[in-house]
C-alpha cells in the first residue's frame, strides 16, 4: 500500500519535508511518525495510516510535497479488502454515475487545476476495481489523476464522481484576466554577483518564504500609521523586583512581558476597535469578545508568533509560565500551526535585544501591533523636578482603514497609564 500525505488543515495543501525518521526495510506501525513536514510556520509530524515494512521511500528531505502525494510504500504482508469492495473486485459493473450534486471534500480542491492535482502514477500503481477502470476508459478519464479516498489510495466510485464534478465546475468558471498592475510587473532580473567578488549562496527556507509572503501582503494591503510614546516604568520595575522571588519559588520568571499582556488587554477593553478585524468580503468590522494575544518570538529560523489565549482570564503567574513555555517551544520549532492562529492583537518586544523605537508591521488579519523597545534611564521633569526615570519606548502600528489617529493616540495614552499605575494586587494574584 502507498502512504500518502493527508490533509494538513484549513487552507494548507503542501509543505517541505524536514526529516524522514524511517528508511527502506524498517518496520512501521500505524500512527508512527514517518515524516516531519514544515507547513506555514510550524513543523508537523505525519503518522503512518497502516502497518508494514517500508519497501520504498518516495520523497527525500527538502522536497516540497502536496496533499495526496505518495510518501512511501508499505508491504502490509497481506492484501486487505473490505467487504464493500467485493462486488467491484469480482468485476460487477458499477452503477451509472449520477449527474446530481456530489459532496466534495475540500472547496479549495475545486479551484485548482484538476489535471495537476496529483503527481502521475504508473498504471500498476492505480488501485481500482476492473469495472471502474473500464468505465474510466469509456469516459476518457485518466485514473492517474483521480485521488483515491480508500485505504492505500484505492479509487472508488465516489472518487470518480467527485473528479467529474470538479471538471464540470472548472469548465463552467469564467477565466479571470490578470490585474493590470500584475501585467506591468517585470520578472526579477538575474544578477551575477560573482563578477565583483567571491560569494556564497544559501536557499531561502520555507519559513522565510512564508514570512516574506505575509509581510508583503501586510505592506501592500494595510495603510499603516505608527504612534510613538514612552511609559515611565520605574515604579513597575520596583514592584516586579519585590515579587520576583515569590514567582521564582513557583517556577516562573516574572518578566515585563506578562505585565504588558495584562496592561494591553485592559486597554483593549476600553478601545475594542483595536481587538477587531476587517471582513473585506462582507464589508464589515468584526469585534472579538475574546483576547488572544500573539507574541513575536525571535528564533534562528525566523520570526514566529505563538498566541496566548484568554489573557483576560489568567493571572500573572499563569501568563509568566505560558510565555516562557511558548517562547521555548517556538525556538525549538515545536509549535503546532493552531498555536499560531486566532490572535486578536500582537506584541513585539525587542527590549531583550536592544534598540528603542521601530515600526512593527501589522499582523493580518489583526488591525494593530504594539512594539516595545529597551527601557532606558532618562532625565525627566516630574513634579517640577528633573528626575532619573526608567522610560519604556512604545510603538503602536495600526490599520488606518479602521483606526484614526485620534483613536490611536487615546489608546496609547491609556496604555501608558495602565503601565505607570499597574496595581500591586495583580502581582499578588495567583501567589496565595
Amino acid at each position: 500500500m502507498d502512504v500518502k500525505l493527508p490533509k494538513l488543515g484549513e487552507g494548507a495543501d503542501s509543505g517541505v519535508v524536514v526529516s524522514l525518521p524511517v528508511k527502506e526495510g524498517d518496520q512501521v506501525k500505524e500512527g508512527q511518525t514517518i515524516l516531519e513536514l514544515e507547513n506555514e510556520k510550524a513543523i508537523a509530524p505525519i503518522p503512518a495510516n497502516g502497518s508494514g515494512t517500508v519497501t520504498k521511500l518516495r520523497v527525500k528531505e527538502g522536497d516540497k510535497i502536496s496533499v495526496g502525494q505518495v510518501i512511501l510504500s508499505l508491504d502490509t504482508g497481506a492484501a486487505e479488502a473490505k467487504p464493500t469492495k467485493e462486488r467491484e473486485s469480482a468485476g460487477e459493473a458499477p452503477k451509472a454515475i449520477s449527474a446530481g450534486p456530489v459532496q466534495v471534500e475540500d472547496e479549495h480542491e475545486e479551484e485548482t487545476d484538476v489535471a495537476a492535482e496529483m503527481p502521475s502514477k504508473s498504471d500498476v500503481e492505480i488501485a481500482a476495481a476492473p469495472s471502474l477502470r473500464r468505465l474510466a476508459r469509456e469516459l476518457g478519464i485518466d485514473l492517474r489523476r483521480v485521488r483515491g479516498s480508500e485505504r492505500g489510495g484505492r479509487i472508488v466510485m465516489a472518487d470518480l464522481r467527485a473528479y467529474i464534478q470538479r471538471l464540470q465546475k472548472l469548465a463552467s468558471q469564467p477565466k479571470t484576466a490578470a490585474a493590470p498592475t500584475q501585467s506591468k510587473i517585470a520578472p526579477p532580473e538575474a544578477i551575477d554577483f560573482s563578477r565583483w567578488g567571491a560569494i556564497s549562496r544559501q536557499p531561502i527556507s520555507q519559513l522565510r518564504k512564508v514570512i516574506a509572503q505575509r509581510m508583503s501582503e501586510s505592506w501592500t494591503t494595510v495603510p499603516r500609521v505608527t504612534q510613538f510614546d514612552e511609559a515611565d516604568i520605574t515604579a513597575l520595575m520596583e514592584l516586579r523586583k519585590k515579587y520576583q522571588a515569590a514567582y521564582e519559588a513557583r517556577r516562573a520568571r516574572l518578566t515585563l512581558t506578562p505585565v504588558v499582556l495584562k496592561a494591553v488587554v485592559a486597554t483593549l477593553k476600553r478601545h475594542p476597535i483595536f481587538n477587531s478585524s476587517l471582513d473585506e468580503a462582507a464589508q464589515a468590522m468584526v469585534f472579538k469578545e475574546y483576547y488572544h494575544i500573539g507574541l513575536a518570538v525571535d528564533t534562528d529560523a525566523g520570526l514566529l508568533v505563538p498566541v496566548i489565549r484568554d489573557v483576560d482570564k489568567k493571572d500573572l503567574l499563569q501568563l509568566a509560565k505560558e510565555v516562557e513555555d511558548l517562547a521555548a517551544r517556538a525556538r525549538d520549532r515545536k509549535l503546532s500551526l493552531d498555536e499560531m492562529k486566532g490572535g486578536t492583537f500582537t506584541i513585539s518586544n525587542q527590549g531583550g535585544i536592544g534598540g528603542a523605537q521601530f515600526t512593527p508591521i501589522v499582523n493580518l488579519p489583526e488591525v494593530a501591533i504594539l512594539g516595545l523597545g529597551r527601557g532606558a534611564l532618562k532625565a525627566v521633569v516630574k513634579e517640577n523636578q528633573i528626575q532619573q526615570r526608567l522610560m519604556l519606548p512604545l510603538a503602536l502600528s495600526y490599520d488606518h482603514r479602521l483606526i484614526d489617529g485620534g483613536v490611536a493616540a487615546r489608546f496609547t495614552v491609556d496604555l501608558v497609564q495602565e503601565l505607570e499605575n499597574f496595581a500591586e494586587e495583580e502581582m499578588k494574584r495567583g501567589l496565595e
